[in-house]
């Protein structure tokens, strides 16, 4: 009997846990670790590691919830072409390798400017609960990056290291920003 009543008691527990977890506005607690970590749960795309990084260090995430969490990654995503258009310019204004180069450049210096715009429409469809256009915003945000390499390649060129590094920058972003709308929407 006393067995039963520990499994009672265990079960529950276990049932106002679920109940308090749905009853909240995003079923995840409020830090980048966990939100993270439920992320990463949900999309084995999302890099932890990476996560917690770019989410922790945002001026909004210490008071965020969820969807909070999820306008951070929006706009770190925002900040992430932004200075993937900044190294692009100055790239620019040194003489490049060829033609080539160059033009690829210039390609991928609109794509950036673009994905900036992208990222800022996934904050703003977050931001509104449109879950589906923020999503969909982030996930046009890193086509556009991946643009760029093609850019490169079409050119029979590498892409600068720094130029490389902000595509996967965008890329993880908008994976991050992907699962961790999914969680509120």
């Amino acid at each position: 009997m006393r067995r039963r009543c520990s499994t009672a008691r265990v079960l529950a527990l276990a049932a106002a846990a679920l109940a308090l977890a749905l009853m909240s506005p995003d079923g995840v607690g409020a830090t980048p670790e966990t939100t993270c970590a439920a992320a990463a749960a949900r999309d084995r795309r999302v890099d932890y590691a990476f996560c917690v990084s770019r989410l922790s260090h945002h001026h909004d995430s210490p008071d965020a919830d969820a969807w909070g969490l999820a306008k951070v990654a929006a706009d770190v995503g925002v900040a992430t072409a932004g200075s993937a258009v900044y190294d692009i310019k100055a790239l620019l204004s040194k003489p490049p390798a060829g033609a080539g180069e160059r033009a690829a450049l210039e390609q991928c210096r609109a794509l950036y400017d673009a994905a900036g715009l992208a990222f800022a429409e996934a904050y703003d469809g977050i931001s509104r609960r449109d879950y589906a256009a923020g999503k969909g915003r982030a996930a046009d945000a890193a086509s556009l990056a991946r643009r760029c390499g093609a850019a490169f390649a079409r050119a029979g060129a590498s892409p600068p290291p720094q130029v490389s590094r902000w595509g996967v920058e965008a890329e993880k972003i908008a994976v991050v920003c992907t699962a961790v709308t999914s969680l509120v929407g």
